[in-house]
C-alpha cells in the first residue's frame, strides 16, 4: 500500500487524520526528496543560547516582579481549557534564551531570532505586514532589524498537509479544507491540494497571535564553520500579534518542533539534544559566554571536575493531552534533611493529561502545587528563623518571590542556608546549588535574599487540570539537561557551562 504524498508533491493526500508516526514519517520523506547540506564532522551540532538581560533602567526589583508574573501567567495558562493545546509563550526579558537561524533563499537569508521552548512543538516568526499590538517595552532581540516579508521561496502548506493537521490539533482535514473553502467535491474526491491552510489562530493567558503555515528553507550555523540546511521546513509566519514581539522555536515532542524535522539529516539530530544554561542570577556581568545548545550528541563525558556531576537519568512520562510537553515524575524534594513528600499528582499523569511535572526552558521559575510549596516553604523559613535571619516583607511584596530575608551573602552566612534537591522517579536526586534556590542581592541599600521556587497554585478548593508543576529554567542553570528521546528520559548533571562552551567550541 502506498501511503498519498505530503504537500511537497503537490498532488492529493488522505482525508482521513493521521496519526503522529505516520506524519513524522511522511515530513521526513518529503524533507529527503529536497536538497539539503549538513556539514559535520560527527551526528552533532552546536548552536549557542544568548541570554539577554534589559537596560539599567529596569529595576532588578521590577525584573524579578514580571518574570514572576509571567512564570505564573505561563504555567497558570496550562491548567485553562483550550480549543488547542497553547504554544508556550517566551517570557519577559530576564528569562528567555534565544537561537539564531536564517529563512529564504541562500542568496539573500534573512535572519531572526527566536526563543528556544521545549513547551512547544513549532517554529513561528513576524513576517510582514506585522502588528504587534501591546508591544511597548517588551524585549526584542530583532529590534534592530526590519521585519522582512514570508521568505521569497517559501510557499503556503495546503489545507489538505498532514502539516495542517498537526498544526490545528490534528482535525481533519476536510474540516480544514472547508474552513479554507474548498467545493464540497473537491473536498470528496480529495482536491483541495491548491487550497491554504487555514490561519492558525492561538490565544495564550497574556497575548495570541495570527499566523500563516509556509514551507521553505531554513538553515542553522555553528560556532564552527559548519551549517545545516533544511530546503522544505515547515514554519508559520506571524501577521499579527497581541504582546509578543518575538517567534518561537519548539523543541516539543511534536513532529513540527525543530529537531523532529531536522531528522531528515540525520537522526540523532531529532534523537537527542541538550542544553546547559550559563548561571546569570540576572547580572549582565556574567552572561559573557553564551550557553551551548547541542543537537544529538552523547552527554556522557570521561572526566568530571570537582564541580561537576554524572548523569542521572529521570524516564518521560505519556501526557495523552498534551504529548509535546516532556514531563517527569517528581516524587520528593529536601530541604536540609527533611524529605517532604510530593503531591501525587506531580508523580503521574492521568488519562485526561492531567499531572506530572514539565521540564521547560522558557519557564523562569518553579511552580509547584500550592500543598507541596506551602510545605516547602514552611520547612526552609524553619531552618532561616533557627538561623535567626530576618523577613523581608517589603522585597517580598516588590519582587513577588517568598519567604526573603535580609541576608550578607558571605561564606558564613551561606552555611547556614538549608540545601534543596529534587527527588525524581528512578532514584534521580538532582541536588540544587545554592543560587538556584536562594539568590543574595540588593534591596533598597540592603543585602537580601530570597526563596526562587514558586506557588503553582492547584489547592483543594480548586478543579486541577494540567500539568502540576513546572521546572523552571532558573533551577536548570548549571546543569547539562539532555533530553533523550531514543531511550525516552531525561537526564541532568552539574556542569561548569561556560567550560562546556569552550571545550565545545575548540571541537
Amino acid at each position: 500500500m502506498t501511503h498519498p504524498p505530503l504537500l511537497c508533491f503537490t498532488t492529493n493526500t488522505t482525508q482521513k487524520m493521521l496519526s503522529y508516526q505516520f506524519l513524522l514519517a511522511t515530513i521526513i520523506l518529503c524533507l529527503l526528496q529536497t536538497h539539503q547540506t549538513l556539514s559535520l564532522q560527527s551526528n552533532s551540532f552546536l548552536l549557542p543560547l544568548s541570554h539577554t538581560l534589559p537596560s539599567t533602567n529596569s529595576s532588578l526589583h521590577h525584573l524579578l516582579k514580571s518574570s514572576s508574573l509571567r512564570s505564573a501567567t505561563r504555567h497558570g495558562r496550562r491548567h485553562g481549557t483550550h480549543r488547542r493545546p497553547p504554544l508556550s509563550l517566551p517570557l519577559s526579558s530576564g528569562s528567555d534564551y534565544t537561537l539564531s537561524l536564517s529563512v529564504g533563499p541562500s542568496s539573500s537569508p534573512t535572519t531572526v531570532s527566536l526563543f528556544m521552548d521545549t513547551g512547544s512543538d513549532l517554529v513561528w516568526f513576524p513576517c510582514s505586514p506585522f502588528e504587534c499590538i501591546l508591544c511597548e517595552g517588551k524585549s526584542n532581540p530583532n529590534s534592530n532589524s526590519t521585519i522582512s516579508p514570508p521568505p521569497a521561496d517559501s510557499r503556503l502548506v495546503s489545507c489538505a498537509s498532514p502539516a495542517c493537521s498537526a498544526a490545528h490539533s490534528s482535525q481533519p482535514s476536510s474540516d480544514l479544507c472547508a474552513a479554507a473553502k474548498c467545493p464540497l467535491d473537491a473536498i470528496e474526491t480529495s482536491s483541495c491540494s491548491s487550497h491554504a491552510c487555514p490561519p492558525l489562530y492561538y490565544a495564550y493567558g497574556d497575548g495570541s497571535l495570527l499566523a500563516h503555515l509556509r514551507h521553505g528553507r531554513l538553515s542553522l550555523s555553528s560556532s564552527k564553520p559548519n551549517s545545516l540546511s533544511v530546503s522544505n521546513f515547515t514554519f508559520a509566519c506571524a501577521h499579527s500579534t497581541l504582546a509578543e514581539p518575538v517567534g518561537v522555536a519548539g523543541f516539543g515532542r511534536g513532529p513540527l518542533s525543530l529537531p523532529a524535522q531536522l531528522s531528515a539529516l540525520s537522526p540523532s539530530l531529532s534523537s537527542r539534544f541538550s542544553y546547559c544554561l550559563v548561571p546569570h542570577s540576572f547580572r549582565t556581568d556574567r552572561l559573557l559566554h553564551p550557553s551551548p545548545l547541542i543537537l544529538g550528541r552523547s552527554p556522557e563525558v570521561s572526566s568530571i571536575g570537582p564541580t561537576e556531576s554524572a548523569f542521572v537519568y529521570t524516564p518521560l512520562l505519556h501526557n495523552p493531552k498534551h504529548p509535546y510537553f516532556y514531563s517527569v515524575a517528581l516524587e520528593a524534594i529536601s530541604v536540609g534533611p527533611t524529605k517532604i513528600l510530593a503531591r501525587p499528582d506531580l508523580a503521574s499523569i492521568d488519562h485526561a493529561g492531567n499531572g506530572g511535572m514539565v521540564v521547560d526552558s522558557g519557564t523562569t521559575f518553579t511552580m509547584l502545587p500550592e500543598e507541596t510549596f506551602s510545605q516547602v516553604s514552611t520547612e526552609f523559613a524553619r531552618h532561616m528563623s533557627s538561623a535567626r535571619f530576618s523577613r523581608a516583607k517589603e522585597t517580598e511584596a516588590k519582587t513577588g518571590l517568598s519567604p526573603c530575608y535580609y541576608f550578607n551573602s558571605d561564606r558564613s552566612s551561606n552555611r547556614l542556608v538549608p540545601s534543596l534537591a529534587f527527588h525524581f522517579k528512578s532514584n534521580a536526586t538532582v541536588e540544587l546549588p545554592r543560587r538556584n534556590y536562594f539568590m543574595g542581592f540588593k534591596s533598597d541599600g540592603k543585602r537580601v535574599g530570597c526563596h526562587m521556587l514558586m506557588n503553582g497554585g492547584g489547592g483543594s478548593d480548586e478543579t486541577d487540570s494540567g500539568p502540576a508543576g513546572t521546572l523552571g529554567n532558573f533551577q536548570q542553570q548549571g546543569f547539562e539537561v539532555v533530553y533523550d528521546l531514543e531511550a525516552d528520559r531525561v537526564g541532568f548533571a552539574r556542569r561548569r557551562c561556560t567550560a562546556l562552551w569552550d571545550t565545545l567550541a575548540r571541537g
